[in-house]
C-alpha cells in the first residue's frame, strides 16, 4: 500500500499566508486588549486567584466578529466568571497541543477547544464535567458533478485525513482504521486549528480534514460545496482539560459548569449558538 504524496494536496501559498496572517493579527489583538507591554515578556502564569485559560481559536470557542469577541466558551466562561466571581485570563491558541503544552509546563491552568474525550487526554490530564456533546465529522469539498469521493467510513480506506496536531481525533480515526480493515492515513498538522483546516478542505485545498459537527455546521454556510454529511464518530462528552494535580479548581469548576447548566443564561447560549 502506497502512501498517497502529502506533497499532492499542499494548500496554496497565498491562502495559507492569509489564514496564517489573519489569525495571527486576532490574538495579537485580544492578547493586549487587556494588556500594556512596553516589549517582549516571558511567558509566565498571572499568579493569585487568576485562572489562565488557553482557548482554540474558532466558531466554537473564541472568536472576533468585528470589534467584538464571541463563541460558545468564551461567553460561558465569562458568565461563569462574572456569577460566582472566579476571576480568568483568556490566551488564545491556534492548536489544541499548544494549550496543552502550556498545562504541562505551568503556564495555563485550563485548556478550552472543540476536542472529545478520549482515553490518551482522559489518562494524562484532569477532564471537567461534560460541557456540551458533539461528534466527528468528515469535511470534503463536492467536485463538479456534485459527487463525493468519501460516502461511508468504509471509503476512507487508504486515504489521508488531516487533523490538529495533538487532537484526539487522531486516535479516533486509527481505531476506525481497525474497525473497517483496513489503513486510514492520518495527516496531524501542527500550524492550523479546527477552523483553518475546516477552510482549506472546503475550497478544495485539502482532500479531506476531521472537525467537530457544531464547528462543521457554523462554518458551512459560507462554503456551499463543502460536505460534512459523514460522521466518522458517535456522539462524545465535550470537556475542559486541567492538570491532573490541579484538583482544587478542578471541583470548583465541575460545580460552577453544573449549575450554570440549569441557569436561563446556559439555555440563551445554546440557543444562541447550537440552534
Amino acid at each position: 500500500m502506497r502512501k498517497i504524496p502529502v506533497e499532492k494536496f499542499m494548500p496554496k501559498a497565498s491562502l495559507l499566508v492569509g489564514l496564517l496572517a489573519s489569525s495571527i493579527l486576532f490574538m495579537i489583538s485580544i492578547r493586549t486588549c487587556s494588556v500594556h507591554r512596553s516589549g517582549p515578556q516571558p511567558k509566565q502564569p498571572s499568579g493569585g486567584d487568576t485562572v489562565d485559560v488557553a482557548i482554540e481559536y474558532g466558531p466554537l470557542s473564541l472568536y472576533r466578529y468585528n470589534d467584538t469577541l464571541g463563541g460558545f466558551a468564551y461567553d460561558l466562561i465569562r458568565q461563569i466568571s462574572a456569577e460566582s466571581g472566579l476571576p480568568v485570563k483568556f490566551h488564545p491558541v491556534m492548536t489544541l497541543s499548544e494549550a496543552l503544552e502550556g498545562i504541562d509546563e505551568g503556564y495555563y491552568r485550563m485548556a478550552v477547544a472543540a476536542m472529545p474525550l478520549s482515553g490518551n487526554l482522559s489518562r494524562n490530564y484532569a477532564s471537567t464535567v461534560p460541557v456540551f456533546l458533539d461528534r466527528q465529522v468528515l469535511v470534503q469539498m463536492r467536485d463538479d458533478n456534485d459527487s463525493l469521493h468519501v460516502s461511508t467510513q468504509l471509503d476512507l480506506a487508504r486515504k489521508s485525513v488531516w487533523v490538529m496536531a495533538g487532537s484526539p481525533v487522531a486516535e479516533r480515526l486509527h481505531n476506525l482504521a481497525s474497525e473497517i480493515g483496513d489503513t486510514i492515513y492520518v495527516e496531524e498538522d501542527s500550524v492550523y486549528g479546527n477552523e483553518q483546516l475546516f477552510i482549506l478542505a472546503a475550497t478544495g485545498e485539502l482532500p479531506r480534514v476531521v472537525v467537530t459537527e457544531r464547528t462543521a455546521r457554523a462554518l458551512a454556510p459560507d462554503y456551499p460545496r463543502a460536505d460534512i454529511s459523514t460522521a466518522v464518530s458517535f456522539t462524545q462528552f465535550q470537556s475542559w482539560l486541567l492538570a491532573p494535580s490541579d484538583t482544587v479548581l478542578l471541583h470548583r469548576v465541575d460545580s460552577l459548569i453544573q449549575a450554570t447548566k440549569k441557569s436561563p443564561g446556559y439555555r440563551a447560549l445554546e440557543k444562541r449558538y447550537f440552534h
